[in-house]
């Protein structure tokens, strides 16, 4: 093993302090930087057809690339978001007043029901209704002292709000206009092989693609989906159950049954026969069956990690990182991979 002279030491101590130094000071925006790099890495194919489109002028394909991330991600998020507090609003509104009451449709279910599912809920004390609505009423009541706190800070909130989105395009417009400068930059100063270096990062920048273009794109239509047949059936709040549904979608093996499944057995139990079999029906053969139509047309089979480990590597990383966590996850699930695949196939490491 090389030996490093005493000023080497020294420089490269120096390095480690400045690089943790410099990632403290990143780190209350780390946020911003973080979907700066993926939305560079994402859009980066559009960004190179832009640069031939333009003749080779970096900056002016950057300006471009940077429009249509702006009308095609941001500018509809924000409206969804906006339509979705507006309709929260009213369901709360519909609670407080009474046109919503769960204690009825949990009586409705309880008639429905057969006495062996009745007995089984009676185990786990299910059946007492003046319980579950002490429950409930105990934690509505931390939703609405949790709700009062975050309304005291929605100045502040807004305000780092608009600063993280500012300082996000701001870099994303850089990194879209440099970015192969800065990735080769970075490579070269990886310590390691050649071959390391590239199947490392290809992994990275191809899990990356996968993760936010096939799995959100797929999220998507599933919410999409599962919010068109509630307003076709009549359900209150089909925009914020398809953004649920969109949410729940990301975890494989979990999904938006979580959502549709209960209602359509409540319109079963509840007589609405008709509606519970289409629900059932729609959701079993539309819902489910997107994810195995669109995620190999939009990821690929060669890049799809094994289901358990996108489960795992996801829940790991929303734990840790929040919302973050569902791009960290399963990036880091691919690079372990990628690193023990290379450990086990090279000469270097294996015994004599």
């Amino acid at each position: 093993m090389k030996q490093f002279t005493l000023p080497q030491n020294s420089f490269l101590l120096l390095l480690t302090i400045v690089t943790i130094a410099f990632l403290w000071i990143l780190l209350p925006y780390s946020g911003a930087v973080f979907w700066g790099v993926v939305f560079a890495i994402i859009f980066a194919p559009l960004q190179s057809k832009l640069l031939r489109a333009t003749k080779g002028k970096p900056t002016v394909a950057a300006l471009l690339s940077l429009l249509v991330i702006v009308l095609m991600v941001l500018l509809p998020l924000a409206m969804i978001t906006a339509s979705l507090v507006d309709q929260v609003a009213g369901i709360y509104t519909m609670v407080s007043s009474g046109q919503i009451d769960f204690a009825h449709y949990f009586e409705v279910v309880m008639r429905a029901l057969p006495n062996w599912a009745i007995s089984i809920l009676e185990r786990f004390e299910l059946t007492n209704l003046a319980s579950l609505q002490t429950k409930i009423t105990e934690f509505a009541a931390q939703i609405s002292q949790a709700a009062a706190t975050y309304a005291l800070n929605i100045g502040r909130n807004t305000l780092d709000f608009v600063v993280s989105m500012t300082i996000m395009l701001y870099l994303l417009f850089f990194l879209l206009r440099d970015g192969r400068i800065l990735a080769a930059r970075i490579q070269r100063a990886v310590p390691l092989s050649v071959e390391y270096k590239s199947r490392l990062f290809q992994n990275f920048t191809t899990v990356i693609r996968a993760t936010v273009k096939g799995n959100v794109l797929v999220a998507v239509a599933q919410g999409a989906l599962g919010g068109l047949i509630f307003w076709m059936l009549d359900v209150s709040g089909p925009l914020l159950w398809g953004v649920v549904m969109a949410f729940l979608s990301l975890l494989p093996a979990i999904g938006a049954a979580l959502v549709w499944g209960p209602v359509a057995i409540y319109f079963l139990v509840t007589g609405a026969i008709w509606q519970g079999v289409v629900l059932a029906a729609y959701g079993v053969l539309v819902i489910g069956l997107v994810d195995n139509i669109l995620r190999p047309i939009l990821v690929g089979k060669d890049t799809k990690l094994p289901d358990y480990v996108i489960l795992l590597s996801t829940l790991g990383g929303m734990a840790l990182f929040g919302l973050n966590g569902f791009v960290i996850g399963p990036v880091i699930a691919a690079l372990f991979i990628a690193a023990w695949d290379l450990f086990c196939r090279s000469d270097e490491f294996q015994e004599e």
